[in-house]
């Protein structure tokens, strides 16, 4: 019982191991970005390899590390095991080193092979559980995440609404362009987002005041999300930085 609750004390507490962790993350971004350039690849293929492959031990045993140590605090090993397990981190750790082992364990095709390894930039989320940032960001979410669920939702409704009509309204004057609701749906997109690619556009007098609508109601629409975050933000840091007042003699309670 103390190997595993030291074991989980320098997992998750000790400085040194968390910064080295944190680099060891970063670090491999930046390879994974680097191999990319074809040159590089060619020529430093088994530096990379080796890389790579020292890197996922080190996350395999922080990872089996965390499994081991979850439960010395409880009663029920199984259930806490489970629950890391499935957890944010859980499986943000397990993503981190999958694309390592299943190529060993499945044969893939060459495209779904270089699918897989690009999985390897999703280790940057790791850095989430060390980062005080990424924590906060993650308390913002969680505590608006009522409000962000409603705006996405409206927000999913409007594009629905939009392409249908705009599906009826362009589709006899641009049966290529408009072929079924859901090509109107990437329309809407562009246009509800304000980007306006201009790939797909109405030409029918009906269409382009319907899409005029959709654009400006994508200018309030699309800021929802952005004012909700921004207050949550707020409101967190707000709490973090609250200092308790003893009533009586006026001093700040620790």
């Amino acid at each position: 019982m103390e190997i595993k609750r030291k074991t989980y004390n320098i997992i998750n507490e000790n400085r040194f191991f968390l910064i080295f962790i944190q680099g060891l993350i970063i670090i491999n971004v930046i390879a994974v970005m680097l191999e990319s350039v074809e040159y590089l690849h060619k020529n430093y293929l088994p530096f990379f390899y080796w890389f790579e492959a020292i890197s996922v031990a080190i996350f395999s045993i922080e990872y089996i590390a965390h499994i081991w140590s979850e439960d010395f605090e409880t009663n029920n090993p199984i259930r806490s095991r489970i629950k890391f397990i499935f957890s944010f981190h859980g499986l943000i750790d397990l993503l981190s080193i999958l694309p390592f082992y299943l190529p060993f364990l499945i044969t893939f095709d060459l495209r779904v092979l270089r699918i897989i390894r690009l999985i390897r930039v999703f280790r940057i989320l790791k850095i989430a559980r060390y980062s005080k940032a990424l924590t906060l960001i993650k308390k913002v979410l969680k505590r608006k995440r009522e409000e962000l669920i409603l705006t996405l939702f409206l927000t999913f409704l409007l594009l629905l609404l939009a392409s249908a009509f705009m599906f009826f309204i362009e589709h006899e004057a641009q049966p290529d362009k408009f072929t079924n609701i859901f090509q109107s749906f990437w329309w809407a997109i562009a246009t509800l987002t304000t980007i306006g690619y201009g790939d797909i556009y109405p030409v029918t007098a009906l269409g382009k005041f319907l899409s005029g609508i959709i654009s400006i109601l994508g200018i309030g629409l699309v800021a929802l999300p952005t004012g909700i975050i921004s207050s949550g933000f707020i409101e967190t840091v707000k709490e973090n930085k609250q200092v308790n007042i003893c009533p009586h003699c006026g001093k700040n309670i620790e």
